[in-house]
């Protein structure tokens, strides 16, 4: 596979300026893979980092990277030009207090991103190439069975996050959760809630659109959020008492006081994105204390989860088609992006393709 010096690249310029730009391709070093990026979904937490200008330009986003290997450096072993493959761009050093205790999103070797285009790294996926560096190429890069597409592999990052989640609420079988939001997230979130065989699964969204792909996924009841009575619904539903689990998988002013209102004493209410370091909230210390509620955050993926992740990815009743709304080349970004931010009846996962 031959590879030019030169790639588009989407890059990150400051004050929420992304432009589309031909740069070098990435050289690589010992240990390193060059990846030909044919898929990168766009995640809400780049989207964050672009709109508040968290961190300093240039450079080029996007995570939820699959493709194929295009060349490989030195003293590669596990992989092979031609190889199919979807990357994890955060991986735990495994040798430090965080991860002998299993927090690996504190790792601070974790917190170093692994994947770049050029520049800072920061993912790189909204390129045509990306560079994997040693540590990720030896634990971060999962291969795609023959057969799957590019598309359904970019699902296995944002898919690994949501079961840490899950894996956080030890749910049990009779349980009744509720989702507040039915983006690209909360839909991923009831697909997984309806496989773990909960007893009942409630959503909410602002949109009528997702919520009919919310019941068609597994949602047993579904709501307008700002219109329904939820603390009512709720408690109609379970004989007076309450959600026993709330997972807040959207961000809006207060949304966490919802989820308080909606749960029963003694639950357990996750929170999945309250990321932004702008966003605050206020509750009354006896929702959680006196009534025995747990607040738990959940926060990027799991390397424990690596394989269960893929599973159920690659498994044929993953709904891809319908988390899937548009399929973007390079010159879509921005309009991908702010279909992201402000999202209409037609739109939920943008899907951008760098070969295009």
């Amino acid at each position: 596979m031959g590879v030019s010096q030169s790639m588009r690249a989407a890059v990150y310029k400051g004050q929420r300026q992304v432009a589309l730009e031909e740069i070098p391709v990435p050289e690589l070093g010992a240990g390193e893979i060059l990846v030909r990026v044919e898929t990168c979904g766009i995640c809400h937490t780049d989207l964050k980092k672009i709109e508040h200008d968290l961190l300093p330009p240039p450079r080029v986003y996007g995570h939820e990277t699959a493709g194929e290997v295009a060349r490989i450096g030195e003293s590669v072993k596990q992989f092979k030009v031609g190889d199919r493959v979807c990357l994890f761009h955060h991986i735990p050093c495994l040798d430090c207090f965080y991860c002998d205790h299993q927090d690996y999103a504190q790792c601070s070797g974790y917190k170093k991103v692994g994947i770049t285009a050029g520049f800072e790294p920061a993912g790189g996926g909204f390129a045509q190439y990306v560079r994997v560096m040693g540590w990720i190429v030896r634990r971060g890069v999962v291969r795609i069975p023959d057969g799957l597409s590019f598309e359904r592999a970019s699902f296995v990052e944002p898919v690994n996050t949501c079961l840490k989640a899950l894996d956080k609420l030890s749910l049990r079988g009779d349980e009744t959760v509720l989702v507040l939001g039915q983006g690209p997230i909360g839909l991923l979130f009831t697909t997984l809630l309806r496989r773990a065989g909960v007893g009942r699964i409630c959503a909410t969204d602002i949109l009528d659109t997702r919520l009919a792909v919310a019941a068609r996924l597994g949602a047993d009841n579904v709501w307008d959020g700002p219109q329904a009575d939820l603390p009512g619904e709720m408690r109609r539903l379970t004989d007076g008492r309450g959600a026993d689990v709330v997972i807040v998988a959207a961000s809006a002013p207060g949304i966490v006081g919802e989820a308080i209102a909606a749960s029963r004493p003694g639950a357990r209410i996750m929170l999945f994105a309250q990321t932004s370091p702008d966003e605050t909230f206020e509750l009354k210390g006896a929702d959680l204390c006196a009534a025995d509620r747990t607040l738990l955050g959940s926060y990027s993926a799991s390397v424990n989860l690596q394989e269960e992740s893929a599973a159920a990815v690659w498994s044929e009743d993953f709904p891809v088609d319908d988390l899937i709304s548009h399929r973007l080349p390079l010159e879509g970004l921005n309009e991908g992006i702010e279909l992201a931010r402000r999202p209409t009846a037609g739109s939920l996962k943008m899907m951008v393709y760098p070969q295009r």
